[in-house]
């Protein structure tokens, strides 16, 4: 049977994850690994753990999800204790300043201010934030605002999600298409520009015109009200689950098969899981 750490004590859980998280870092007898971790190398971390927590909430699966909240968790406290080695900050820094942020954002609770709906408390929101964007620059106006706000609102987002908060934005501020037609018309251009970019070789202008398709999508995702994340996290799921049927038919071993066996076993187990869940609906 698997052993479990204890809390020794009276420490609390969270004291504890410090210690242990400490003891990991200790110079000598830490481990190695986690020795040379540093804020830039934990980045892939922090982002695959955020990106499993919002996988096992689509799957609502309590366990995995209080699993990777875990492991999300372990990567601020590794932060932290990072930052406390070199005398900048600590966890009880982060959670002061976390707290002191949701009072200062939140006057309707914590003061005398009131907010009677969701869209109050939005727009509270952000005018407190603008205000504390002016007080950090000293107050002096900007001659791009809204690209300040967007910049400083998308840069913790995955590219996808930062995608569809500068279209929605910028639409909101008037930069927009007259219809879908035009997104449409744009999206064929997009596409005809890196297929061109493609053929010549250019592999950094090739990279730019695949950033301009996949924005133009966005802007058709934004038009018809759908969510190109949760859209594209189910076609990995759905695709994941059919080849998982085309390994296994060919017990896992796809050298050596040509295109059209693949593209067979592909649609029979696209047909079989349609009829399953079909059948259980």
């Amino acid at each position: 049977m698997a052993q479990h750490a204890t809390v020794p004590g009276d420490q609390d859980p969270l004291r504890h994850l410090e210690s242990v998280v400490a003891r990991l870092r200790d110079p000598v007898n830490g481990c190695p690994w986690d020795l040379e971790q540093t804020h830039a190398s934990l980045v892939p971390y922090v982002l695959e753990e955020a990106h499993e927590v919002a996988d096992a909430i689509r799957h609502g699966d309590d366990r995995h999800l209080k699993e990777e909240l875990g492991d999300l968790l372990l990567q601020v406290v590794l932060h932290a204790r990072i930052g406390e080695e070199n005398n900048r900050f600590d966890l009880d820094a982060i959670a002061t300043a976390i707290s002191d942020k949701l009072i200062r954002r939140h006057p309707h609770v914590f003061g005398e201010a009131r907010a009677e709906s969701t869209e109050a408390v939005r727009l509270s929101w952000e005018a407190i934030k603008a205000a504390e964007r002016a007080e950090q620059s000293g107050g002096g106006q900007s001659s791009s605002p809204l690209s300040d706000q967007l910049a400083g609102k998308v840069r913790g987002q995955p590219a996808l999600a930062a995608a569809m908060t500068i279209s929605r934005m910028a639409a909101k501020a008037g930069f927009e298409w007259d219809a879908i037609d035009g997104v449409w018309g744009k999206v064929q251009e997009e596409l005809d520009e890196l297929k061109e970019a493609i053929a010549s070789g250019d592999r950094r202008h090739a990279q730019d015109e695949l950033g301009d398709v996949l924005f133009t999508l966005v802007n058709v995702a934004r038009w018809c009200g759908l969510d190109p994340e949760e859209g594209l996290a189910a076609t990995n799921q759905r695709f994941l689950e059919r080849f998982s049927r085309v390994e296994s038919a060919l017990n896992g071993d796809l050298q050596g098969r040509s295109i059209q066996e693949l593209e067979a076993l592909w649609q029979q187990a696209k047909a079989a899981i349609r009829a399953e869940n079909t059948q259980s609906s």
